[in-house]
């Protein structure tokens, strides 16, 4: 194994202690770090407080620290003024970017203070790290072969900083080992079941040097290959590009596509390819569905409309569906979300549709019918296919995964 380039991610603030804001920035840091050879060691959580932050730059003991907020005007943003202090410094002002910050506020029609053009005092010891997308500018620092940068909080802005500054310096700065990874997406099966199934695949992984991670989420469990290039990445490509095959040969209907691909862009782009169009008809998921759908630019190229027909009434008089139906069956059943499918398709002339008819909590369940209990139907020029779906869980919880599993119903009958 080549030796390996260590980080230590340090985010600052007591909002994040406190639940107030959620800590999305590590995870991310994380992630984009492995993709470059960079393996993050450790996350510190700590609040805006001197001696706290001070002790976690000084007990640093990984090759690069990355720092998030505290980067702020006003006055509990304290990381310059503690790196000042750990790196022996002074701030000391930027003109350039006290004028950017001062032509920012003037095209929001705003006069800046003089606490928003002090974010133009830097370190003097530090190398500004543009801020692109606000008004905090970064520092990078280096002591004793170790690299610190500090970024505000704020996740659009760290992002845009990382991926355009901070990651392309740390690989030019330590030539971390080259490693080839390929996600591959799954659905329709929970980290257990599928790792039970994919066991002895899983299991030969090792003799050609792969590493496999299972990162699961609501609906969605990713297969992260990854192997060390050694100096020939077209070879290790290969070797992953093996095992991706044999997995895609071992479980075809849970795979719906790689990398950082959605569902809802995969349905999309099947509907586009076929130049049919989708309607939805929407009980639990209360236009969820809908939302996803929509959240894929371009989506008006096959995405109609829909019906949220949360109460009976609109089930009736919007998508008819006949009462005794209901007084039989009840809405959370397959004759009822079959006829919902075909009564949205009809009503909005599309080729396919979806609907979903459920129990999404945390009342409302029965034996019969516990929460989570959810129907869902697609309808298509060859009929309609239903499937009773069972996504335990808090309310949010249906919902996502039930959304997920009708997108992935359409898929599976559009890749049919």
């Amino acid at each position: 194994m080549p030796n390996e380039i260590t980080a230590t991610l340090l985010s600052i603030g007591d909002e994040l202690l406190i639940g107030q804001t959620i800590n999305t920035n590590a995870g991310w840091m994380g992630a984009q770090l492995s993709l470059i050879g960079i393996r993050p060691k450790r996350v510190l959580t700590i609040g805006d407080d001197r001696q706290e932050i001070m002790e976690a730059l000084e007990n640093a003991d990984t090759d690069v620290v990355l720092i998030t907020g505290g980067l702020g005007p006003t006055k509990d943003d304290i990381t310059k003024q503690v790196l000042c202090e750990f790196f022996g410094t002074k701030l000391i002002r930027h003109p350039h970017i006290q004028a950017r910050i001062a032509a920012f506020f003037e095209s929001l029609g705003r006069e800046p203070l003089e606490v928003n053009l002090a974010q133009a005092d830097l370190p003097e010891a530090c190398t500004v790290v543009p801020n692109d997308r606000g008004t905090a500018s970064g520092m990078w620092f280096e002591r004793d072969g170790r690299v610190f940068v500090s970024m505000p909080g704020v996740p659009y802005e760290m992002k845009a900083m990382m991926t355009a500054h901070v990651l392309p310096e740390l690989r030019r700065t330590f030539a971390p080992p080259t490693i080839v990874h390929r996600t591959i997406l799954t659905t329709g099966l929970g980290e257990s079941h599928l790792a039970q199934r994919i066991a002895a695949w899983e299991d030969s992984l090792a003799e050609d040097g792969i590493k496999l991670a299972y990162l699961p989420s609501p609906g969605i469990v990713k297969l992260r290959l990854s192997t060390y290039a050694n100096n020939d990445p077209v070879g290790a490509r290969e070797r992953v590009g093996w095992k991706a095959d044999q997995l895609y040969r071992l479980v075809p209907e849970l795979i719906f596509g790689e990398g950082e691909e959605r569902l809802e862009q995969v349905v999309g782009r099947l509907l586009k390819e076929r130049g049919q169009s989708l309607s939805l008809a929407e009980s639990c998921t209360g236009g969820y569905v809908s939302h996803l759908i929509t959240s894929v630019p371009g989506s008006s190229a096959y995405y109609t409309g829909g019906v949220v027909s949360y109460a009976n009434a609109v089930k009736m008089e919007e998508l008819g569906i006949p009462s005794d139906m209901l007084e039989l069956n009840g809405a959370v059943s397959q004759p009822v979300v079959e006829r919902m499918a075909m009564g949205v398709r009809e009503a909005l002339r599309t080729e396919w549709s979806i609907a979903l008819s459920g129990v999404a909590g945390p009342d409302g369940g029965t034996e019969e019918k516990p929460v989570g209990t959810v129907w869902i139907a697609v309808a298509g020029p060859s009929g309609v296919r239903s499937h009773k779906g069972f996504y335990p869980g808090t309310r949010d919880l249906v919902i996502q995964r039930s959304a997920l599993a009708s997108l992935n119903l359409l898929r599976r009958e559009l890749k049919d």
